[in-house]
């Protein structure tokens, strides 16, 4: 009797225990829900297309003035103006050195040689950290032409550098990268008088038979060879016109071609452009 009484005892415990564990439970609040759903319908959708934001940015090219209108949502006016310069006026990111053309030009390089090379690292050091924190549009094209003028400075200096040194003494020329396609020239100035003589005349007619006036570009040169002072007139030749320019050819350049043009142009929503007759 007594074990039946306690048996009933736990039961009604555990069941009391039961519903007290259930009335326990968070109830479920349906305005809760309702709310949360509404808050997720009115979040805006990234996908959708930003509003146009419209920018004018004024620059020039041979014969127009432009009126570029470009959205300020996709680019900065920083990145329009850096890619302009990149595309119309990346001239302003060479370096020059002094021509040489005469005897009185080598002998000043020559003598001031060491002058010359000063400027000449400081320019480049200039221009090569001027180019890299042009900003520019980022889309890979335009980060490719980037690379491409930082490529190009570098072996411009280089090709420079070895050139002014060259006046003074020009076995440097021999072995560099820059004179695998111009090795006649490099070892006749360092070869003898008549190797100099034969290169530096083989030189001339070439450049007579691109000249409108070739019978000029022979009769210095034959008034040169008389002159006492010939193999100076020779070295400035063979040095600017043969080997300078020879390895010129091999320095890497960005095309400024069609392409570019367009890439430039795509830029804008619209230009407006007012020319002069060519």
């Amino acid at each position: 009797m007594r074990g039946s009484v306690l048996i009933i005892i736990i039961s009604f415990l555990l069941t009391a225990c039961k519903k007290e564990a259930q009335t326990g439970k968070k109830p479920v609040n349906s305005e809760t829900e309702t709310a949360a759903a509404s808050a997720a319908e009115k979040q805006p959708d990234s996908t959708a297309e930003r509003k146009i934001i419209q920018e004018r940015f004024d620059f020039i090219t041979e014969l127009c003035d432009n009126k570029g209108y470009f959205d300020s949502n996709k680019y900065s006016r920083k990145e329009i103006e850096g890619t302009y310069r990149l595309w119309f006026n990346s001239g302003a990111f060479h370096i020059s050195t002094p021509s040489v053309f005469k005897p009185d030009d080598l002998y000043k390089v020559r003598r001031e040689k060491d002058l010359i090379l000063e400027k000449l690292d400081a320019d480049f050091l200039k221009k090569k950290t001027a180019l890299e924190k042009l900003t520019v549009v980022s889309s890979p094209y335009w980060q490719n032409i980037k690379k491409a003028h930082l490529a190009e400075l570098k072996e411009d200096y280089e090709k420079n550098r070895l050139q002014m040194i060259a006046y003074s003494d020009p076995s440097v020329l021999l072995n560099n990268s820059f004179t695998k396609n111009c090795q006649n020239f490099a070892k006749a100035l360092s070869g003898s008088d008549e190797a100099i003589m034969s290169e530096w005349r083989k030189l001339r007619e070439a450049m007579s038979k691109k000249n409108a006036n070739p019978g000029r570009i022979m009769a210095e040169f034959e008034d040169h060879a008389q002159s006492s002072q010939w193999k100076d007139f020779a070295v400035a030749d063979l040095i600017t016109f043969g080997w300078g320019n020879c390895a010129n050819q091999d320095v890497q350049r960005p095309s400024h071609d069609d392409r570019m043009n367009k890439e430039f142009e795509a830029l804008f929503i619209k230009i407006d452009s007012e020319c002069d007759e060519p």
